[in-house]
């Protein structure tokens, strides 16, 4: 039986998709499934499904999206900063970065994993390009050669046509996993998402 391919659809700066990023990929390994890691410009995204960004929202959204982070991290036993030095961050450097490891067959979920802890556990800034060398160097890959590649002008459009790809699969928010077509959003859903990996026989 063929092996179910998961669509993993994240912003680089997301909280959500840091929160659920290690159990992620623990659950694609253990149901032996291909993850294919697609970047999105979450902004984008937003603008052409109606969401809201994060400094856009009420007070009172702003104050309860950060009560759900807080009490995610503690049931998870996660560690995040709510108030990171370095957000709203570019996420246009990062999402190259990633799409240049995967155009070289790295190991691309945990460099999205690894960007993700940078900004929501280590305060640092995931727009520099030195400091995503130092990242990908830490996972055993070659930072110089990926950064390099990634500020190539054909990953800024495959950034840009991943981000309409987004849109076009009927994503509006990160994490979002497809599985066999069939989409889930947020890290909270992760349980459906092996479930559904199950049903496919991974």
């Amino acid at each position: 039986m063929a092996v179910p391919a998961i669509d993993y659809w994240l912003s680089v700066a997301s909280p959500w998709a840091y929160l659920g990023g290690e159990r992620f990929a623990q659950l694609a390994a253990r149901h032996g499934a291909h993850v294919n890691v697609r970047p999105m410009e979450l902004g984008e995204v937003f603008a052409a499904t109606g969401g809201v960004p994060f400094a856009m929202r009420s007070a009172a959204r702003q104050a309860y999206r950060q009560l759900e982070l807080g009490r995610w991290s503690q049931r998870l036993g996660v560690p995040l900063n709510l108030a990171p030095r370095f957000y709203p961050v570019d996420r246009a450097p990062a999402s190259r970065l990633l799409l240049a490891a995967r155009d070289v067959g790295e190991d691309v979920l945990a460099l999205s994993n690894a960007v993700l802890k940078a900004i929501w556990a280590e305060d640092r800034d995931i727009a520099d390009w030195g400091v995503l060398r130092d990242i990908a160097d830490s996972k055993g890959m070659s930072g110089a050669a990926l950064t390099r590649m990634a500020q190539e002008s054909a990953m800024a459009e495959i950034f840009a046509a991943e981000t309409r790809s987004a849109i076009d699969s009927g994503v509006f928010g990160a994490p979002t996993y497809v599985v066999e077509g069939e989409l889930f959003w947020g890290q909270d859903r992760l349980e459906f998402v092996d479930a559904a990996l199950s049903r496919h026989g991974a």
